[in-house]
């Protein structure tokens, strides 16, 4: 068993307390950013007098040498290691020696894992926003291809006013951009760098923790030693993004559920991202969707998880935080992953638009814009609102729509009545003379999707401005 703190012992541990307490299991993904910590570190004690230039340069090549036998799969990370970082400097020494034993100078684990986890954690929120732009891409793309494509607008899962794809998908688009933007703005509060501060109280070693943060392109150092090494918010903050951006996958996925169905029929979900019935010859499944609506629960478990953890723990250091990983790791697979497969199973989705405008029209979606019409003709609205109500139950009875109606039979409800009413509440006028900002109108929604296209253009810059290497 390799260990960094056995001077202190004389007997050995339990075996199964020592599994029960190392890492090395999860927290082997970080050995490219402990290796990047641990040679900015020893530059910055080389500037610093602290170790030769000769030192710095042996430690660095033995580290290359490290990962390059692990990446060839010449040197296995085994459980004999407690966690990575012993697995590393207990490989380095066996390397090159004693100068191997002078890394650790000026560094505790406390403040060493929590670099490696700013470090990681900062490529993931760069490469989930990756992932968030190619949605928000097809989205738009959707939109641009479907302005014309009508559709009933619900509430409370009933048929309720007639818009377009275009302005229903327009929906989810703004959703996933304040994704995005919530990325950014966690990365903004985690680009400090907390190494340098010691287990808990810094160090007498005269060390530049600036430049330290520089050369890990670290907005700038961390403000306290004893937070640095404490502070999980940005991670906290960031499941809390990525539990975000699993409920609005969630909201989509139930509803490319609802839609698959043949009751509704609005979508052919591709046979890539379908599955079919072991017993039941005719069924297509929308597994992807389901599952991604049943994964969200998971990255959900990830955030409480570590808010329970975190909610007790004094300060500064306490090996509960080690639970911060195993959940973590799992919700960022997980969340990338469902990206990933319903941006793709989106961009393979054929949309049903005839059923789609048929069943808009079935479901008395014209009915608010019949009573304004009626509020036109002089008629109050409170009694226009009496009259549409009554009609709609004389339809129901007939199995038609308001427009199936002969203007005799309109007319028996209310004189006013014309033959422009057809005109007035059909969907294309009901669509198109909804031209607020934000409504579905075709200018207004020209508008909107003129402003995505903007909003992608500009999307790169702003994640470029991620700088993790």
């Amino acid at each position: 068993m390799a260990q960094l703190w056995g001077g202190r012992f004389e007997g050995e541990i339990n075996e199964l307390a020592w599994k029960f307490n190392a890492s090395i299991y999860f927290d082997k993904r970080l050995i490219k950013q402990d290796v990047q910590g641990s040679k900015a570190h020893v530059t910055m004690l080389a500037k610093q007098g602290i170790i030769t230039d000769g030192e710095r340069d042996q430690i660095i090549s033995g580290l290359d040498s490290i990962i390059k036998d692990v990446e060839e799969g010449k040197l296995e990370i085994t459980d004999k290691y407690e966690d990575i970082h012993s697995f590393l400097e207990a490989n380095l020494i066996d390397r090159i020696g004693d100068a191997g034993k002078k890394m650790h100078t000026g560094r505790s684990r406390n403040d060493q894992v929590a670099l490696d986890m700013r470090l990681y954690i900062r490529e993931e929120v760069k490469s989930t926003a990756e992932a968030l732009y190619d949605i928000l891409d097809t989205l738009n793309k959707i939109m641009k291809d479907n302005l014309g494509t009508y559709m009933p607008g619900f509430t409370h899962l009933q048929k309720a006013q007639p818009v377009t794809l275009a302005h229903h998908l327009g929906a989810y688009f703004e959703m996933f951009y304040r994704d995005s933007q919530r990325l950014m703005d966690v990365f903004t509060r985690l680009n400090f760098c907390p190494l340098g501060s010691g287990a808990l109280a810094g160090t007498t070693y005269p060390l530049d923790r600036d430049y330290t943060a520089e050369l890990l392109h670290f907005t700038g150092p961390t403000a306290n030693s004893m937070d640095s090494v404490s502070d999980r918010d940005y991670l906290i903050e960031f499941l809390s993004a990525l539990s975000i951006i699993m409920m609005h996958l969630s909201r989509f996925s139930e509803e490319v559920i609802i839609w698959n169905s043949n009751e509704y029929n609005f979508v052919t979900i591709d046979d890539a991202y379908s599955t079919g019935s072991s017993i039941m010859p005719q069924k297509k499944n929308p597994d992807i969707a389901e599952l991604v609506r049943g994964k969200t629960g998971r990255v959900y478990g990830a955030l409480n998880s570590l808010l329970v953890t975190m909610k007790g723990i004094p300060l500064a250091y306490d090996k509960d935080m080690q639970e911060d990983k195993e959940v973590s790791f799992d919700a960022i697979d997980t969340v990338k992953n469902c990206l990933v497969l319903f941006t793709d199973m989106l961009r393979t989705m054929k949309f049903n638009k005839d059923q789609m405008a048929k069943s808009a029209i079935r479901g008395f979606t014209d009915a608010t814009d019949a009573a304004d019409y009626l509020v036109n003709k002089g008629v109050p609205f409170r009694d226009a609102h009496g009259i549409i109500g009554r009609i709609v139950l004389h339809c129901l009875e007939k199995e038609c729509g308001i427009s199936d109606l002969t203007i005799e039979e309109l007319k028996g409800f209310a004189p006013e009545f014309d033959e422009d009413i057809y005109d007035a509440i059909s969907l294309k006028t009901c669509v198109e003379k909804r031209l607020t900002v934000g409504a579905p109108g075709p200018k207004v929604m020209e508008k909107s999707i003129a402003r995505n296209d903007k909003r992608l253009r500009a999307y790169w810059t702003g994640v470029e401005s991620f700088k993790t290497e």
